[in-house]
This record gives structure tokens, C-alpha cells and sequence, in this order.
């Protein structure tokens, strides 16, 4: 199952705070039905609410009715072509798409990932002195930022295999930081983790154990965000008992054996990760170990 990297808005004047909505609305009633939940890492972990105007659907008849919504895009415009209010005038780009180019279309977003379906969040960065990255679920009309990543369509299973201490430790051995805290990669930790083989018994066992951890975290929710929840000082404790379970299932899809530590979980991890990709690497090496083999057999002639 691939994971996506999702929306970007340029310059960040499509992005409003509650209290900002709330003023824009008041400015612009008919802009109501406009704002969606957008979420980065920070506003999943801690349950803060930031908002996306969203305008591509509207019809230019529509727009002409709307002043400050055409103000709106007219500031997203002037910011893709690199005229920033009270900055020197320079050429930007937004990823590797020229923002002038951007600027002929200021309605659109630079990337479009827009989940239809119910999707799992996996927050970009998240604090080194958490034992879990506090991943979990959101729906549309919700729509994720470009600092978390996301798995449409995710099963309860790969929800306990992610959130799981098997997953945390390869995060933490084999990710990047931001300063000291772990930063979540699709190419780096993602797509390299080595994902067990599991039957139908250790499938449904894992799911139901993942459930579990989410009906513990909904006992709590929303009064106690996911900061809270995942606090090395105050999870609660029916939660790590949750996790605990999780991850001892987790444990037993990769072997019989018990984990002593993390240490020995990322060593059974790159063992197996060596092993899927050397007949890979072997496949590729065969052309080149062929070619060798006949230069030294011209040589001898």
C-alpha cells in the first residue's frame, strides 16, 4: 500500500486559524461552506484546528460576488511570481514547478492530494521523547499538509504494524531528524521496512489489537490530545497497556522469539532487509559480473 505526501499551498495565505475564519466569514458571509479542516503534524498531534479556504470549484461568476476571497488569490498570485509585500522582489518556486507558471492558475494547489476515503496520518516530526509516533485517522473533508504523511484506504492492521514498537524502532534508527526529533520518510523508513508475512490468524490478531489501542485513545478524546495521550509522563496507562499488547503481536509476526530491546529489533529488521533485496542486487550485478567474466576470457585468448 503506497503512502503520499500530500497538499502544499503556496504561501500560506490559503490557511486560516479558527479566529481568522471567523473573521473572514464575517467580512465575506457567503464564504461559509469555503473552509475545510486542513492538518500538518503540530495541529494533528496537539488537536489545534486550522482551516483551508478552498476555491478551485467556483465559477467565475461565483468569484466576481466575492472580493475578498478574489483578494485572497490575488495575494497567492502575487506570491508565486515572487512580489512578497515588504520583501525584495525575487523569483520563487514552489517544489520543482516554476511559480510563474503557478501564477497563471493562483486557484490551484501546487500539489493535489485530496484523500476520498477515510486515511491514515503519520506526522512528519514528532518529539524523540515519545515511545510511539501518535499516528491515527482522519476523513474528508479534512485535508493534510505536506508535514504528514498519509495512506489512503489503510487497514487496521497497518495501523498496528506502523504504530507498533517494531515500526517506531526502525523510524528511529533509519529516519532523518529535525534537530534531535525523529522525521518521518516515505522513501527512507516506509518504503524500506521490512513488512512481515503474515496468515490470517496473526492478520486478525494484530487488527483487533490495533482497535483496541484506538478505543483506549477515544476514551480520552478530544479533552486529551494526542500530545497528551503520547506524554512519557502522562499516557495512560491503560494506552501503554494497549501498545503493549500490539507490540508483542507485532513481535511474534517476525519471530517466535522475544525482542530484549530495540537493538535487537532493528538487527532482525536490516537481517530481513538485506535478505528481500539481495536477489535484487544479485539481478542487477549478473550483466556486469557476465561482462567481466568475458573480458577475462578474451584476455586469456
Amino acid at each position: 500500500m503506497s503512502m503520499d505526501a500530500p497538499i502544499q499551498v503556496g504561501g500560506g495565505f490559503y490557511i486560516f486559524t479558527t479566529e481568522e475564519r471567523r473573521r473572514f466569514e464575517q467580512l465575506e458571509p457567503a464564504s461559509k461552506g469555503m473552509f475545510v479542516p486542513f492538518i500538518g503534524s503540530h495541529e494533528f498531534i496537539n488537536g489545534e484546528e486550522r482551516w483551508l479556504l478552498s476555491v478551485q470549484n467556483l465559477s467565475p461568476n461565483e468569484l466576481a460576488s466575492l472580493p475578498h476571497v478574489r483578494h485572497v488569490i490575488s495575494q497567492v498570485r502575487d506570491f508565486r511570481l515572487g512580489l512578497i509585500e515588504g520583501k525584495n522582489k525575487r523569483r520563487i518556486k514552489e517544489g520543482s514547478t516554476d511559480g510563474a507558471k503557478l501564477a497563471q492558475y493562483p486557484t490551484r494547489f501546487h500539489v493535489t492530494v485530496r484523500p476520498t476515503t477515510p486515511f491514515l496520518v503519520v506526522p512528519e516530526t514528532s518529539s524523540e521523547r515519545r515511545e510511539y509516533i501518535p499516528i491515527g485517522w482522519a476523513e474528508p473533508p479534512t485535508v493534510p499538509s505536506s508535514l504528514v504523511r498519509i495512506v489512503p484506504d489503510a487497514t487496521p492492521v497497518l495501523f498496528g504494524l506502523l504504530t507498533s514498537r517494531m515500526h517506531n524502532a526502525w523510524l528511529k534508527f533509519i529516519g532523518g531528524r529535525m534537530k534531535s526529533d525523529p522525521r518521518y520518510s516515505i522513501d527512507i523508513v516506509y518504503n524500506t521496512f521490512p513488512m512481515p508475512r503474515l496468515d490470517d490468524n496473526q492478520a486478525s490478531t494484530i487488527a483487533n489489537l490495533a482497535t483496541a489501542v484506538l478505543d483506549e485513545r477515544a476514551r480520552w478524546q478530544p479533552a486529551s490530545s494526542l500530545a497528551h495521550l503520547y506524554d512519557p509522563l502522562g499516557m495512560p496507562p491503560e494506552l501503554k497497556s494497549a501498545h503493549r499488547r500490539l507490540d508483542a503481536a507485532v513481535d511474534k509476526a517476525y519471530r517466535r522469539e522475544a525482542f530484549a530491546s530495540d537493538r535487537h529489533r532493528v538487527e532482525h529488521l536490516m537481517a530481513l532487509y538485506e535478505r528481500e533485496n539481495a536477489p535484487l542486487a544479485a539481478k542487477a550485478a549478473a550483466p556486469l559480473v557476465r561482462r567481466r567474466r568475458a573480458t577475462v576470457q578474451a584476455n586469456a585468448n
